[in-house]
């Protein structure tokens, strides 16, 4: 990358350490910018999470420089399947390797993509200073980013308290070990009020994201450790493969899904929000991580290409459109995957397996304006 544009030399603080500032930080550092990243915990790192890496956050990470080192802590996925959940029976299969797909889609612990960011940053110059807790306004840089996740400090500074309102719907999530024959596929089996989705992580893992709408839940975050044998009882009408993993959970985590609004302010010409903080999204389309990496790449291309209050303002254009029609998708995924009546359910399946059986790429070509996005070529170019 070039570093002879706006960014040689500026003075740029990033507030949070995870995918999104991560990211920005080693694209800005790439440019030509003196970063220096400040994240309060004491050490860079995440546990017990999966998570899909689809072609559009990929792009964002070979453009980095990333993708070899990504690919080769990644499992490369096949295929994302949808099933019933009495019996597993497929009702529909996006074939992810099928001719036209967007590209490479990579199952991948979230540890490790952190890993490699981290290592990215530092790699690009960037300076990590941990255990700094940064509370609301500016930092003593040209520019402050707020990657600071849901519960921005940043994000509260440039559009005051939020209100966010509990879903309905809490979410367990669950690592067991896997074996290495087990089918690169993410499986969505869909039944009435809830969903379970699980594929296979590499280092002999397999992640588990179950779903349940619940009538009340007090306290945001996913770090509420709970007994296993509530999962299992959420999810004992399901069959195929499922009850054989739940048999071998014995570490879960609980967390209830809220709904924040996307941002009203995004920046105000000396800040800025990016990923989580900006636009936090709910777990149904799998992109919360994407958006981040999408978010980093244009608005270090923007403040690359223009001054910073102009970028600023074009990145903030560019990107609300793309991260609202993404979150309306996620949250029509959740009300498609928790079908209550068996007559609707049934009538719908049918019509998901009776479009694959006439037209099979049909189905993923539905997500060509999610997987065939390319911030890196696009994206801001026409601000």
């Amino acid at each position: 990358m070039a570093a002879d544009g706006h960014l040689g030399g500026r003075q740029i603080g990033v507030i949070g350490g995870g995918v999104a500032g991560l990211a920005v930080a080693r694209a800005l550092a790439l440019r030509g910018a003196r970063v220096t990243l400040f994240e309060q915990a004491p050490a860079i790192a995440e546990v017990g999470a999966g998570l899909q890496v689809s072609p559009n956050g990929l792009r964002v990470i070979d453009a980095l420089g990333l993708g070899a080192a990504l690919r080769s802590a990644a499992l490369g996925g096949d295929a994302v399947v949808l099933r019933d959940f009495r019996k597993g029976a497929q009702v529909l299969r996006l074939d992810l390797r099928r001719e036209g797909a967007a590209g490479d889609y990579l199952f991948v612990h979230r540890a490790r993509l952190i890993a490699i960011l981290a290592a990215g940053a530092r790699e690009a110059g960037v300076t990590i200073r941990l255990g700094a807790r940064i509370v609301g306004g500016a930092l003593p840089a040209d520019l402050t980013i707020g990657a600071d996740g849901l519960h921005s400090g940043l994000r509260a500074g440039l559009n005051g308290a939020a209100s966010p309102h509990f879903t309905g719907q809490v979410a367990w999530r669950a690592l067991i070990a896997e074996g290495p024959a087990a089918p690169r596929e993410a499986q969505v089996f869909m039944g009435p009020r809830r969903h379970l989705v699980s594929y296979p992580l590499a280092g002999g893992l397999r992640n588990i994201v179950a779903v349940e709408e619940r009538r009340d839940w007090t306290e945001e975050g996913w770090h509420h450790r709970d007994d296993p044998d509530n999962l299992r009882r959420a999810f004992a009408r399901f069959g195929g493969p499922v009850p054989g993993w739940l048999a071998r959970v014995d570490e879960v985590h609980l967390w209830g899904l809220f709904r924040h609004p996307v941002a009203a302010r995004w920046q105000d010409g000396a800040r800025a929000i990016l990923g989580d903080a900006a636009h936090p999204t709910l777990p149904f389309l799998a992109q919360g991580a994407n958006l981040a990496l999408e978010d980093a790449w244009v608005l270090a291309d923007c403040l690359d290409r223009m001054p910073q209050a102009k970028a600023l303002a074009a990145y903030e254009a560019a990107r609300r459109p793309r991260a609202t029609r993404v979150i309306d998708a996620a949250t029509a995924n959740a009300r498609n995957y928790h079908l209550s009546n068996p007559l609707v359910r049934g009538v719908a399946h049918g019509v998901l397996r009776l479009g694959a059986a006439l037209a099979p790429a049909q189905a993923l070509r539905r997500f060509d304006w999610l997987y065939g996005h390319d911030v890196t070529r696009d994206e801001g170019r026409q601000a």
